[in-house]
């Protein structure tokens, strides 16, 4: 089965709302202080100037990592250098010491995985994701990557295994570690392995209990996201009466900051002309300034 691009931003956009409209990896957090620090020091400096300016950058924190191996400033500030510079390979060893020095922090060994990924060691990324699942069973960074992985390779009898495995140990984890696994998030990253599958009956059926879910969880406000995600599995049966009420009724439970984002989507995938935007910016509500930061895939 192939990875279609269109479906996984899809994808993101329902798992991750609570947080953004775009789903940007973890590693690219890594250079927004160097990429802030570093983007205007003269628009006259050449790139050889800045390559030179890193690697000296690059060059302090090593020796300071020399003296100090779990300096933690020093390996983030190593890694953001190299990834300014652009090399991502010289950024895994740092990241595998920063992700074992703090495995407290999931967010680091994600990276790691995430470039391990993008270097093309598949195998690498999924160990690293299954570690992290094995720490934080419920981490739907970590789920979100070693499912795409998994359908990139098209196991995707794998990736519902995996869910579905969650979900079965979802109670029981969540008894002993109240808030663990966020059951919704995890059905709602099923349902999407349905849709990638064109199993949109299943697909359907998952998002149904989502929906019963969100009722029961916050009645006056159920999340937007499982009623959304139906809406569009409608849509592209070309079932456009019925997804059209949905998508009336996800945008009445979207929060504030998120409508503009919502209705982008909606417009996206009916084709409706585009609606204008609030008067408080961009799409997702983010501040100005927000919006112009880059994102990465």
């Amino acid at each position: 089965m192939t990875l279609k691009r269109d479906s996984w931003l899809v994808r993101g956009v329902l798992i991750l709302a609570v947080a953004a409209f775009v789903a940007v990896p973890v590693l690219f957090a890594f250079n927004g202080r160097s990429s802030s620090q570093q983007a205007n020091p003269s628009q006259t400096q050449t790139a050889a100037d800045q390559a030179t300016k890193l690697q000296g950058q690059i060059d302090g924190y090593t020796a300071v990592l020399e003296r100090e191996p779990e300096n933690e400033t020093a390996l983030i500030g190593l890694i953001e250098a190299k990834i300014a510079l652009g090399d991502l390979e010289g950024t895994v060893e740092p990241l595998e010491r920063l992700a074992n020095l703090r495995p407290e922090t999931p967010e680091y060994a994600i990276a790691l995985a995430q470039t391990k990924q993008q270097l093309g060691d598949l195998e690498g990324a999924a160990q690293v994701y299954r570690r992290v699942l094995t720490q934080t069973p419920g981490s739907v960074p970590a789920l979100e990557g070693l499912v795409a992985l998994l359908i990139s390779q098209e196991r995707s009898e794998a990736a519902i295994g995996l869910l579905q495995d969650t979900l079965t140990t979802a109670d029981q984890t969540n008894e002993l570690t109240p808030g663990s696994i966020d059951k919704l998030s995890v059905k709602l990253l099923l349902g999407q392995v349905y849709v990638e599958q064109q199993n949109y009956d299943q697909a359907l059926k998952i998002y149904d209990e989502a929906i019963a879910d969100a009722q029961s969880a916050t009645p006056t406000q159920p999340d937007f996201r499982p009623t959304l995600a139906k809406a569009l599995v409608l849509q592209e049966q070309g079932k456009t009466t019925e997804a059209t009420a949905l998508f009336d009724q996800a945008l009445a439970l979207t929060p504030t900051q998120y409508k503009d984002g919502v209705q982008q989507l909606i417009d996206e995938k009916t084709g409706a002309t585009p609606t204008a935007p609030s008067p408080s910016g961009d799409a997702a509500g983010e501040s100005p300034d927000e919006a112009e930061a880059p994102a990465a895939e």
